[in-house]
């Protein structure tokens, strides 16, 4: 059981060495350099922080406003790290931001397995490519979660799915779906082949088959790839996949926001009983 420290504001305005895992949350550029170099991560939120602990995720310590101590309080019975209750302003100060949900938890990030691993039970696979923006990225894990999306395939330059942003819009699912990182795409995009699946790229190509004619076929083994929220996905991407796949679009529209997107493809090409 953690004991409940009470930290309040430096008189001269100095920052606690104790809350350094929560300042400046609202710098992505600096938390997306310094969270995976520290091997942390922040979960927002009661339902959050519940899923982190229940995926396994060990925590560093808790940020909790006076009101949040009693709601997480089988949490705090469970865990041996720090508990820190601090007023809102300070909360708000150290973190950059008004806390409205009141609790933040620092977890440690587990390593991330090799993708061959991975897709070695999966039937559904997924490849985002270069998706830089964290609430899609996020939106889009929350949409796998949901449709039996069983491995997520990251290329290099993706955006950190552990980010607070992306954690918080998927509500917790990127600590639910099995995800690992690629260390050259798409070079190593021959594992997916040498596991058994066949690999669709979304795209707008006037010579792809339809979404319809791709969830007839009923692959037993299927990767689909999408790619980045302007360009879609790279010549490299296109050429690796087995077949190309289109939505069909009414109303002059061309396209959809990738996570829309991927609902709409995860949904349609769902394994079947």
């Amino acid at each position: 059981m953690a004991e409940i420290v009470t930290v309040e504001a430096s008189p001269d305005g100095s920052a606690d060495p104790r809350l350094a895992d929560y300042t400046d949350l609202t710098d992505v550029e600096l938390r997306r350099r310094r969270e995976p170099a520290e091997g942390l991560f922040i979960a927002e939120g009661e339902k959050v922080i519940r899923r982190a602990v229940a995926a396994g995720y060990e925590m560093r310590s808790m940020l909790l406003t006076a009101k949040w101590t009693e709601v997480m309080r089988d949490v705090i019975d469970e865990t041996a790290a720090p508990v820190y209750q601090v007023a809102p302003d300070l909360a708000e100060r150290v973190t950059g931001y008004h806390v409205h949900r009141g609790a933040l938890a620092s977890m440690r990030r587990k390593p991330l397995p090799p993708p061959a691993d991975l897709l070695q039970k999966a039937r559904r696979a997924v490849v985002f490519e270069d998706m830089v923006d964290h609430a899609n990225l996020g939106a889009a894990f929350r949409n796998a979660a949901a449709l039996g999306v069983d491995a997520v395939l990251l290329t290099p330059r993706c955006a950190d799915p552990l980010y607070r942003r992306a954690v918080k819009v998927s509500m917790g699912a990127v600590l639910q779906v099995p995800w690992t990182r690629l260390e050259s795409w798409p070079k190593e995009a021959h594992l997916l082949g040498e596991a058994g699946f066949v690999t669709a790229a979304l795209c707008l190509d006037e010579n792809a088959i339809t979404l319809d004619e791709l969830a007839e076929r009923r692959h037993d083994r299927l990767a689909l790839l999408f790619g980045t929220e302007g360009d879609g996905l790279t010549p490299g991407a296109l050429a690796a996949a087995d077949v190309r796949v289109s939505i069909p679009m009414d109303a002059g529209v061309d396209s959809l926001n990738v996570a829309a997107t991927s609902a709409v493809a995860f949904y349609m090409t769902r394994p079947r009983a």
